[in-house]
């Protein structure tokens, strides 16, 4: 099996491929990824298994039909990945996401393509505390980012038949270790805060609530989506991903990290006003079809694991606000440096209108 995996040089995709080797060993691994993040490691360097066989850098918005030849499934990870970022870069977020989305998902089903993975969100459930939503629920999406989201599946579940197979992974909010660490996550936050300075900080008044994820869990319900047949959900399928007992007030997670890392003040803003981004979900469907890819990874030992990635981090600094682990800064930098345009294309680099294999010796993008 031929598998493109889009967006796999960012946080989710190295943890990814790992999995896909591991359990699909005959399988060839291809990555397309923009290189915004390439060189922001966690570690000195991923190892291998976090590799696919051949790495191509590009943009997913320029994509060719003739690119996409002999590919059996695509694992769509490439987007503008949270709602700062989103905000900040509103029209490049909905053209990635979106647009680039949609001309992939065409151009893959013109190539004769089986299966297309997207990796969607829980986030378009907006503000819906009242009851743990389900698959069939009113979207009520907030953000540019989630807007992306739901369009995207949209358009997807018109392109979707018996021949290509659409699976939309609405994931819960992703946390855990990756040799691509983002800290810009609410759990990665959280610990890192803990471990630099005994001392989390909660934005908004910490009754808003998140599903919580593991990578790993991600990468499993990932593997999954690449097997689906039609039989199994019908020929497009749009799933919650987490577990039911993860659901967490934010408060209440910071409460968690506290428990493992001792010591550790949590500071919550009383005049904090109400953050509308706050959502139950059900995730009884996913459990029901994929019930041996269902989420494994305890909270605790994601904190536990996290805990000892970051304490074996060189940090230069104790605020992590000011790293290259989180994302927005690392694009701000790139444009104020102009190597990226504020549509986020790259600036004299080769790939900014082409595919090309990673032997290409482009320049370091992270300081």
């Amino acid at each position: 099996m031929k598998i493109l995996i889009t967006g796999n040089l960012g946080y989710i995709g190295p943890v990814v491929v790992k999995r896909i080797k591991q359990v699909l060993p005959d399988s060839v691994l291809i990555g397309l990824d923009i290189g915004f993040f390439e060189d922001c490691l966690s570690v000195s360097a991923c190892a291998e298994e976090y590799f696919p066989h051949y790495q191509y850098h590009g943009d997913v918005r320029n994509v060719s039909l003739n690119f996409l030849k002999n590919v059996d499934a695509i694992i769509h990870l490439a987007a503008i990945s949270n709602d700062p970022m989103g905000n900040q870069f509103q029209d490049s977020t909905m053209d990635i996401n979106y647009n680039g989305t949609v001309k992939l998902a065409r151009l893959a089903k013109e190539a004769k393509v089986k299966s297309f993975v997207f990796a969607s969100s829980c986030s378009m459930y907006g503000n819906a505390t009242l009851n743990a939503k389900t698959e069939v629920d009113e979207l009520n999406p907030l953000s540019v980012y989630a807007k992306s989201k739901v369009l995207s599946e949209q358009k997807l579940e018109s392109l979707a038949d018996p021949d290509f197979t659409v699976t939309a992974l609405r994931f819960s909010t992703a946390a855990g270790w990756s040799c691509r660490l983002r800290l810009d996550l609410v759990l990665n936050d959280f610990v890192s805060s803990a471990v630099l300075n005994n001392e989390m900080t909660i934005l908004s008044n910490g009754e808003p609530w998140r599903p919580i994820i593991d990578v790993k869990d991600m990468a499993r319900a990932i593997e999954w989506g690449i097997k689906r047949t039609p039989n199994l959900g019908g020929d497009f399928l749009a799933v919650n991903v987490g577990s039911n007992d993860s659901n967490y007030k934010v408060k209440d997670l910071a409460g968690l990290v506290a428990q493992v890392i001792p010591n550790s003040k949590i500071s919550i803003n009383p005049n904090a006003s109400n953050d509308n981004r706050s959502y139950k979900v059900n995730f009884d469907l996913f459990e029901r079809l994929a019930p041996f890819h269902k989420p494994q990874i305890r909270l605790i030992d994601t904190i536990n694991e996290l805990k000892i990635g970051i304490e074996h981090m060189q940090f230069q600094t104790k605020n992590i606000y000011n790293t290259k682990y989180i994302r927005l800064n690392i694009l701000k930098e790139l444009i104020e440096k102009h190597k990226l345009n504020q549509n986020l294309s790259w600036i004299n680099y080769g790939y900014v209108n082409s595919i090309l294999p990673s032997s290409y010796n482009i320049a370091k993008k992270c300081s």
